[in-house]
């Protein structure tokens, strides 16, 4: 057994040890304490704007509102097109000299189409002394009435070559 005086240093050194032990045990005890209270508040909603779950309920609320807000915008869209393609929005125009000798090319056909083909066919001739207008139902790229070679490359330029 050591002297007296050296076991209670060894004694003290070894609590001091123990101290230093406990002293870290401590620290990295708060250390993570501190981090498991921060997760917890972000759960609970510390920062004011509510808890975790509240938030993912808003955001899944939301996200709902925009599939529906999607869905409707679909639906208008495809509405859309189907407006647009009944619009006359083919157009073409062919200009021509009618009677061969009065020049100036002053007689035309016109053709205004929509997606399907539909539509009409304007054909004015000019002569010397008066002008003739004519119109024409077209239906799928043909005419009501048989086409002129005139009408029907209106028909074609405006991008109905198929029928006549």
């Amino acid at each position: 057994m050591p002297a007296d005086g050296s076991w209670s240093t060894a004694l003290a050194i070894g609590a001091l040890v123990v101290a230093v032990l406990a002293l870290a045990l401590a620290v990295g005890s708060h250390v993570r304490f501190e981090r498991l209270r921060r997760r917890l508040l972000l759960l609970q909603g510390g920062s004011g704007e509510g808890t975790l779950l509240e938030l993912l309920a808003a955001a899944s609320r939301d996200v709902d509102g925009l599939h529906s807000g999607l869905s409707r915008t679909s639906a208008e869209l495809d509405t859309v097109r189907t407006d647009l393609g009944r619009t006359l929005r083919h157009s073409a125009v062919v200009r021509y000299d009618a009677f061969g000798g009065t020049g100036g090319h002053l007689s035309f056909s016109a053709a205004l189409l929509d997606d399907a083909g539909d539509g009409l066919v304007l054909t004015s001739i000019a002569g010397r002394s008066e002008s003739r207008t004519y119109a024409k139902q077209v239906t799928g790229g043909r005419g009501d009435a048989e086409l002129s070679p005139e009408e029907r490359q209106a028909v074609a330029d405006a991008g109905w070559s198929g029928g006549r």
